[in-house]
């Protein structure tokens, strides 16, 4: 499949066997538990599907006028591919292998704030890349040590405009049907802002820390209710 956008002529290619990729190391310990918990609370949820990918510090690709570029974002979401898990074991390249990536996020650890390069020359900058090449609707910029969220949406213009929050802080996430927002709490002795993600009704999805307490609650609840009745409950 061949597209054109600015002075690219884009063709979605699947990655050469022996292509070597970046072997960067994440840029700091936070990125990968901000990128495990958005993923494990989806998880519990029932909210990613057989065919759905979510991805880490992993290679997005598409080649322009000839040329490979990768991008590899946070944490992004792809709702649907087309092809085995065996295939983009190493890169995935949309159109070709599946779904534009539903939501990309980039979390903000350097000073020279490349999450918002519209860079066109090749190799193109982040936010071109994203929003010009792979055209994905939802782009979030987060700043973990603040607490700076910041979520775009591609409008029909075509361009990534500035979303505001609803009254809840949080941002609706429509073709996941989620909201997006942060919140202040401990997380593998991390005690920080987090990205979570709520329901349509407003609640949070948990993560696993927190279903296994409020079990062992409920189950502190039913014990005390029993000895209350007369009965020794059973360990």
């Amino acid at each position: 499949m061949t597209t054109l956008t600015q002075d690219y002529q884009i063709t979605w290619e699947k990655l050469p066997d022996d292509y070597k990729l970046p072997d960067d190391p994440v840029d700091n310990i936070n990125q990968p538990a901000l990128a495990a918990a958005l993923t494990e609370s989806l998880q519990l949820a029932g909210k990613i599907s057989a065919n759905a990918l979510t991805i880490t510090n992993y290679g997005i690709c598409a080649t322009l006028n000839n040329k490979i570029v990768i991008k590899a974002p946070d944490w992004a979401f792809i709702a649907k591919i087309n092809v085995s898990r065996e295939e983009v074991t190493r890169s995935y390249t949309p159109q070709l292998q599946g779904d534009i990536p539903v939501i990309v996020m980039e979390f903000i650890s350097d000073r020279q704030e490349t999450e918002y390069s519209i860079k066109a020359t090749y190799p193109p900058g982040k936010w071109f890349f994203y929003e010009r090449i792979l055209k994905v609707p939802n782009y979030i910029i987060f700043e973990p040590d603040s607490g700076s969220l910041e979520m775009y949406h591609l409008e029909t213009t075509e361009q990534y405009i500035l979303q505001e929050p609803d009254e809840n802080q949080r941002y609706w996430i429509a073709q996941m049907n989620l909201y997006l927002g942060i919140w202040q709490g401990t997380r593998e002795n991390r005690a920080a802002k987090w990205l979570r993600w709520w329901d349509e009704q407003g609640n949070l999805l948990p993560w696993g820390s927190e279903l296994t307490e409020q079990e062992r609650q409920r189950a502190e609840r039913l014990a005390a209710q029993l000895r209350a009745a007369g009965i020794e409950p059973e360990v």
